[in-house]
């Protein structure tokens, strides 16, 4: 791909107006400028936009993967874009030089499909849980995966005209997986690149008992959309063992079996089954589709 034009895509339920403010204007700091900026408010109305931003407000709120499905398609109605960054709204892009890095990288693969931006906090710590791939104990050691992180990352446009966008039945939690998984199906490649770093306040995963349903709800969903189907009741009873065995909460744990049987229950279609060769690419890359 020759000098990828970037548009970058920002969801924002209103209450960070500060925090998004100081996000456009590391946006408009990068070295290499990008062709489109657009803000979605997510079910709120939004702030006074820098001059050139494009905002979109809807009248309700579409959960993660919907609003960016939102954006998605107004950048695509530009018609000048090849990559979209998406950005959480309470991040910071803290280095001048994450877009030119990005593009480069783009420039270099046409098989590249997604690029995981490191998330690290303003000491530059990063989460555990925020490094997209199993041994995670060396944030800085990069390399093709099989996830990423959905607080900043670039997606390739001709991949997501492939494969199609964000599962917008998921609201959030696994969204990032779904993609992913589609993308590593049809031949893309998932890189996480540390050197591009997004600075995002230090955050716990578990704040509410929603959060423990959709994710459960959302693994079950995965597993019976993309996995062959002798790997789903491995892949799901993996999860609840794990599950039981981390969580330390009575209504977290609660929460979780309740949304893992409503994803039993429910359908959330189409199913595509991954063919062997992606499962056994995945695990050649250090991560098999039942952990």
């Amino acid at each position: 791909m020759r000098h990828p034009r970037l548009g970058v895509a920002i969801l924002t339920m209103g209450n960070r107006p500060a925090e998004l403010a100081d996000l456009l204007a590391s946006v408009a700091g990068q070295d290499t400028p990008a062709a489109r900026v657009v803000v979605v408010g997510n079910g709120s109305p939004l702030p006074p936009l820098p001059d050139g931003v494009t905002g979109v407000e809807l009248p309700e709120n579409l959960g993660v993967s919907g609003g960016r499905n939102v954006a998605l398609a107004r950048l695509r109605e530009f018609g000048d874009v090849d990559v979209v960054v998406d950005l959480d709204d309470d991040g910071l892009l803290v280095s001048r030089n994450v877009f030119t890095r990005l593009t480069a990288l783009y420039a270099e693969d046409d098989r590249l499909g997604v690029v995981s931006f490191r998330i690290a906090d303003e000491r530059g710590r990063t989460q555990r849980r925020h490094i997209p791939r199993l041994r995670a104990t060396d944030p800085m050691r990069g390399g093709l995966v099989t996830t990423f992180l959905g607080g900043g990352h670039g997606l390739s446009m001709r991949m997501l005209d492939q494969v199609g966008g964000w599962p917008e039945p998921f609201f959030y939690a696994h969204e990032e997986t779904d993609l992913a998984w589609r993308a590593l199906d049809a031949g893309w490649k998932v890189l996480y690149a540390p050197e591009l770093v997004l600075q995002h306040p230090w955050t716990s995963p578990t704040r509410h008992a929603v959060f423990h349903r959709m994710v459960a709800r959302n693994r079950v969903w995965l597993a019976k959309r993309h996995l062959p189907a002798p790997l789903v009741p491995v892949y799901l009873g993996v999860w609840a063992v794990l599950t039981v065995a981390r969580t330390r909460s009575a209504a977290g744990l609660r929460a979780w079996f309740g949304g893992f049987a409503e994803g039993v229950r429910t359908p959330c279609p189409p199913r595509r089954p991954m063919r062997w060769a992606t499962v056994w690419r995945m695990t050649r890359l250090g991560r098999p589709p039942v952990i």
